[in-house]
């Protein structure tokens, strides 16, 4: 399957806008104590203040940050302490490709005023491979299937009127995607817009993605 440049920028400009989001919360997180520099503990605030930043889930089970739940511990710098008495065998990441886009976290953290400790620099890479797999595997499901798959619908009827059928989506909602034109090999942008719809929660961040994402590709063919 061929992907289109506008499609690959808006995948990009989605990728940072929620990575951008992500540095935010936790960087706010760690002004409340007076630093500049991000450790784990502040992802974690981020997060539990704000649901929409939970993205690229599948990477917590390779994360100490989110392991740390259940028992593990870090020193002040944000480090994994092995427990005593317990080796960790050591194994590649289960996550292909995780870790890439180290460079640019660097880059965006800078360019927001703060630093991290590796592990949180570890983590935004990890969360990052992971939330744009799923932001590819959900574009090409767009374009396989001919648009969004809708999950059933829900009609109000008033005793004694008939029934009209469910009401249309309002525009830029998930129904806006909910068919597609063009050919079913390529994905354009607006695949990926509505993978983007499918991989945030409704709401601000979500919002902001894709209207980042159409400024993003403005001048790019969307096809």
């Amino acid at each position: 399957m061929h992907v289109s440049r506008a499609a690959a920028q808006a995948a990009a400009s989605v990728t940072r806008t929620v990575l951008t989001e992500i540095v935010d919360g936790a960087g706010r997180a760690a002004a409340e104590e007076g630093r500049k520099k991000l450790l784990p503990r502040d992802l974690l605030t981020a997060i539990g203040r704000n649901v929409e930043l939970e993205v690229g889930d599948k990477w917590y089970d390779h994360s100490p940050t989110f392991r740390r739940l259940n028992g593990d511990l870090y020193d002040a710098h944000g480090v994994l302490v092995p427990p005593v008495g317990r080796s960790r065998s050591r194994r590649p990441s289960a996550v292909v490709g995780a870790h890439r886009f180290e460079a640019g976290v660097r880059k965006l953290l800078r360019s927001r005023g703060v630093t991290a400790v590796p592990v949180m620099v570890r983590d935004l890479d990890g969360i990052a491979s992971v939330f744009l797999t799923g932001l590819a595997r959900d574009a090409a499901t767009v374009v396989r299937e001919g648009g969004v798959t809708r999950f059933g619908a829900v009609t109000l009827v008033t005793p004694g009127e008939p029934d009209t059928g469910p009401a249309p989506f309002p525009r830029d909602s998930l129904g806006a995607w909910s068919t597609r034109s063009g050919d079913g090999r390529t994905v354009g942008r607006e695949d990926v817009l509505a993978a983007a719809t499918m991989q945030l929660f409704g709401g601000a961040l979500r919002k902001q993605a894709l209207t980042e994402a159409r400024e993003a590709t403005r001048h790019t063919s969307a096809g």
